[in-house]
């Protein structure tokens, strides 16, 4: 009885080897939206809302901190709001080459990066300047606002004349007496001068006529003060204490044909 033939492999012509039989190629297939479950369907979408659902807010997130870094990066990085301009309001004892000398901001720096306190306080070393303010002005500009000191008395000095204001800042030399501002003669102005404080606390107290008719306040000394009116009349004022009442009994004296009046003890006045 002849063997029969051998399956899945036969020997090769020359006699080699066996050789392989037929290979079967599988195929993947997707099956139609009508082969899966609807309550498959329906719990497989449930599951792709909820995944979308908790991705939102880190896509969100995301977002929100890209635009906040480019805008970051536009305004702290770049030249695009960059300062072009310093802008003076107020200025009139400084020049705005003087202000924007003492801010010291460079041209092109960032706005939003210049320290707007540390720039206020270089301005406000300026001894004309008695207050400063800087803001910004998008996109390029500072402005600078000024509240400049006011002179109360000006004190001659070298020839000269010094203004010092109610605190007794020394902030401007002038040539001749600024109108409006009685002269002060002290030996040396300033806001800790005890003489200069005299001389303030006194020129406060005066009353409207009296500072009408001043020509001159001597600080010779702390009790030696004395006031120079019109026609060539003096007030002896002696020191700083009491100096409502000296006023008051100074302006009543006015009319009295004297050429010196001592209220130093207004309780007790003499006059010549």
């Amino acid at each position: 009885m002849s063997p029969g033939p051998a399956r899945g492999r036969t020997a090769g012509a020359d006699g080699g080897g066996p050789r392989r039989g037929p290979v079967r190629r599988w195929q993947l297939v997707r099956a139609g939206s009508d082969a899966v479950p609807p309550s498959t369907r329906r719990f497989m979408a449930r599951a792709r809302r909820r995944r979308m659902r908790a991705a939102l807010p880190w896509a969100v997130a995301g977002g929100v901190l890209a635009v906040a870094g480019l805008v970051a990066w536009t305004l702290l990085g770049t030249g695009l709001f960059g300062v072009r301009e310093v802008r003076v309001v107020g200025a009139d004892l400084v020049t705005p080459v003087e202000v924007r000398d003492a801010a010291a901001v460079p041209d092109g720096v960032p706005l939003a990066r210049v320290d707007l306190a540390a720039t206020a306080r270089r301005i406000g070393a300026l001894p004309p300047v008695q207050r400063a303010t800087v803001t910004r002005d998008w996109p390029g500009t500072l402005v600078v606002t000024l509240v400049e000191r006011t002179g109360a008395a000006a004190v001659p000095h070298d020839g000269r004349y010094v203004v010092i204001d109610g605190s007794g800042v020394a902030f401007q030399t002038t040539d001749s007496v600024p109108d409006g501002l009685p002269v002060v003669r002290l030996d040396t102005p300033g806001p800790d001068d005890p003489g200069t404080r005299a001389a303030l606390e006194v020129l406060a107290a005066l009353t409207p006529q009296l500072r009408a008719e001043l020509t001159e306040l001597t600080v010779a000394g702390l009790a030696r003060i004395s006031l120079t009116l019109r026609g060539d009349r003096t007030v002896i004022w002696g020191d700083a204490t009491r100096a409502a009442d000296k006023a008051r009994v100074a302006t009543a004296l006015l009319g009295r044909q004297a050429d010196t009046i001592d209220v130093s003890a207004p309780d007790v006045v003499t006059f010549r």
